[in-house]
């Protein structure tokens, strides 16, 4: 805390202090304030102005400290200054204590709250951007929930505080109106009570819906406004339809015909999307083989002797076709058909919220999911459409293998590729605009990949633009600028790997005035678009574009889609994962370092160096180490980075106890088989552990096992 907070503190725990010094909190009772109130009335006749400005001020300070007593002070009013002037000077106290009380509890503790529960306050956070208002007037409708309650809870967000004020006094006026009433009878009240009688709390209850089924009424209004003008129909065809075969697609197609809905899956291309056909499947099949000639070139250290191998790069590319031929299955037309999925294959378009077209044939349904993925992004750079360039989706139609490859593009797609070429022996050069590659990681973890790419002969242009392209199918050249002047990189072949953006058009958005302005199809928190019976999921809506993360999110997509009448869940990205496949692997969970400073949010690391794990020394593959951010003091892990030999794999372990809230201690305690590269993360925790025993506790375990020696 600074020493302002600590300061605002004291004064705070001084009027504490003070209130029960003296018994404060018996003065402000229903019997003393009928005892009273004729004394006080009397003083109010003498002097008005000078006692109704100083029951304002008590007043705010037992609001704005959070004390009890207002229910009695708000009665008090109505007995001492009738109806009129009560209710105004309580509407007005109240409101200016609650919103000092809520920006006192924000001063002195929201930084500490929100970087203890950073994702859950950021969810709240979002809510309260878009529906605050509403909630805030809903609770103070309702006298069960305690006020000083509601001004401390929503001191952790970022409502602004006009709008606090505002909210705060018409939401309380109904009851402060009810209270100040019934202090004009207070001879006749026989005690509190009397005023929250069960049938008062379930008029207020009912009037605190009122904003949330408004919000629904309004909510519904607001769509058919938007749907004016397009015929809806009485009867569907379908449930659902799903436009993209891809992994969100494809989940959102599985998960409707699961719970038998009827379902129709439209794909222009081919079943499987990108992933499987352009993206992760072909990838990793030819980094795979890269692998393979690598493993056999570093034979020797050890103590096998080879000959150099031959790269049969045709062949190569025919075992990438045969790795996708052999997972078609999984996403075929006939699989999903035996799912209940009915599979079109076509160009879709949306002509209606619940028209959708295909091959001329015109399909109804209640609810519309997007999901048409992405596709590589090409830069503005003068003379590269005439260039003949590749890309993550055309590469894999080479026949030959490239004598020069230039890629333009050091993030994952980029340095995979790059390294895959460099080790089946294309000379690879990658130029890339940040001062580093995969800038999204850790930079030690990043500088092992670039180190790691060197030592297989890939040449990086860090910190370089790319300024024009000369040349054709033939090859031709880069012009490039950096820190020390323009120069040109010669290529064969070459690569844009700088990218994907969502496929946005030619099915129809525009003219439902669906927002792409962002860059992807706008979605709220549920996934819906403009039109509530329209969903997006996948790359085409982003945040990540991940396979999984597409398929986490078709299950929200889905189920709102076929169930948000009755219930609707907001997408979870609070634990994503993500993998570089280099090698050594990069992946990363939740915060890194960069991330956690950007976000405000206090961390400590934990470092374990796989140079120390045995199945890293047997295998010869020390590089890399296990990183962990951890809230400071706590075994909480807010984030994760692993960089080495099958860094993916053991990244899920870290995963899983992030998403299920477990700490490095039940990490620790988990007894992991011997010798695997799993334990590095147990080792990590070990490593937690011993930096968080307290040095006192150290000290005292000594003197014990020195008494126990009888060394005095």
């Amino acid at each position: 805390m600074t020493r302002k907070q600590l300061l605002a503190l004291a004064i705070v725990a001084a009027g504490v202090a003070a209130w029960f010094a003296f018994d404060l909190g018996d003065l402000l009772t229903f019997a003393n304030a009928v005892a009273a109130r004729a004394e006080i009335v009397a003083l109010y006749q003498a002097n008005p102005v000078t006692v109704a400005l100083s029951y304002f001020g008590v007043y705010v300070m037992l609001t704005a400290l959070s004390f009890p007593g207002a229910a009695v002070m708000t009665v008090l009013a109505g007995a001492v200054f009738g109806l009129a002037t009560g209710t105004i000077l309580v509407s007005f106290a109240s409101t200016l204590g609650s919103v000092l009380a809520m920006l006192l509890a924000r001063y002195l503790f929201r930084d500490a709250v929100r970087k203890r529960f950073t994702n859950v306050i950021a969810r709240v956070d979002d809510g309260v951007s878009r529906e605050g208002a509403f909630y805030l007037f809903a609770l103070r409708l309702v006298p069960v929930f305690p006020f000083f309650a509601v001004n401390l809870a929503m001191a952790l967000t970022s409502i602004r505080t006009w709008t606090y004020a505002w909210v705060s006094q018409l939401g309380m006026f109904p009851a402060t109106v009810v209270f100040v009433n019934a202090g004009t009878e207070l001879a006749a009240l026989s005690s509190l009570e009397g005023i929250l009688a069960p049938g008062f709390i379930l008029s207020f209850t009912a009037l605190g819906l009122l904003p949330l089924v408004s919000r629904k009424i309004l909510g519904r209004v607001r769509a058919a406004r938007i749907q004016r003008g397009f015929d809806k129909p009485k009867v569907f065809d379908r449930n659902l339809v799903v436009i993209g075969a891809g992994a969100a697609g494809l989940v959102s197609a599985y998960i409707a015909a699961a719970v038998k809905a009827r379902v129709t899956l439209i794909e222009k291309q081919a079943m499987g999307g990108d992933c499987l056909n352009t993206g992760c499947v072909p990838s990793k099949a030819l980094l795979r083989a890269a692998d393979i000639v690598h493993t056999v070139k570093d034979a020797g250290r050890y103590g096998i002797r080879t000959t150099a191998p031959e790269v049969d790069f045709p062949a190569v590319m025919a075992r990438v076709k045969e790795v996708i031929r052999a997972i078609e299955p999984h996403d075929s037309v006939e699989r999903y058909v035996g799912l209940g999925v009915e599979c079109i294959s076509g160009e879709a378009r949306i002509v209606s919220p619940w028209k959708v077209t295909v091959n001329g044939q015109e399909l109804t349904t209640r609810s519309i999911i997007v999901a048409t993925g992405a596709r590589p992004a090409v830069p503005p750079i003068p003379g590269l459409s005439e260039a003949e360039f590749l890309t993550s989706d055309t590469v894999w139609n080479l026949d030959s293998l490239p004598g020069r490859l230039v890629v333009l593009g050091g993030g994952p797609i980029g340095c995979e590729l790059a390294q895959a070429f460099a080790r089946l022996g294309s000379d690879v050069a990658v130029i890339e605009m940040a001062p580093r590659v995969l800038a999204r990681e850790e930079p030690d973890a990043a500088e092992l990949v670039a180190t790691a790419l060197r030592r297989d002969g890939v040449t990086l242009h860090l910190g370089a633009r790319a300024s024009a392209v000369e040349g054709g199918a033939a090859g031709g050249v880069v012009h490039i600028e950096t820190a020390d002047g323009a120069t040109q990189v010669p290529y064969d072949r070459l690569l844009v790997a700088v990218g994907r953006q969502p496929r946005l058009t030619g099915f129809g958005l525009e003219e439902l005035g669906i927002a792409t302005d962002t860059g992807t199809v706008e979605t709220d928190a549920y996934l819906q678009t403009l039109h509530p019976n329209i969903y997006a999921c996948g790359d085409v809506a982003g945040p990540f574009q991940f396979t999984h993360t597409a398929a986490h999110q078709a299950w929200y997509a889905s189920v709102n889609a076929l169930f948000g009448r009755f219930k609707r869940f907001r997408a979870d990205y609070s634990v994503i994962p993500r993998v570089t496949y280099t090698h050594p692997e990069v992946a990363s969970v939740g915060y890194s370092q960069a991330s956690a400073s950007e976000g405000g949010v206090d961390y400590e690391v934990t470092d374990y160096g796989l140079d120390d794990l045995d199945r890293a020394i047997v295998e010869g593959q020390t590089e890399g180490f296990v990183r962990v951010l951890t809230v400071p003091g706590k075994d909480r892990i807010l984030g994760a980075t692993v960089v080495g030999e099958h860094a993916g794999e053991l990244l899920a372990e870290l995963t899983f106890a992030m998403r299920q809230g477990v700490g490095l201690k039940k990490i620790l305690g988990t007894v992991h088989a011997y010798p695997t590269r799993m334990e590095a993360n147990k080792f990590a925790a070990g490593n937690w552990s011993r930096a968080h025993v307290p040095a006192w506790a150290l000290n005292l375990l000594e003197r014990y096992h020195s008494w126990e020696r009888g060394a005095g």
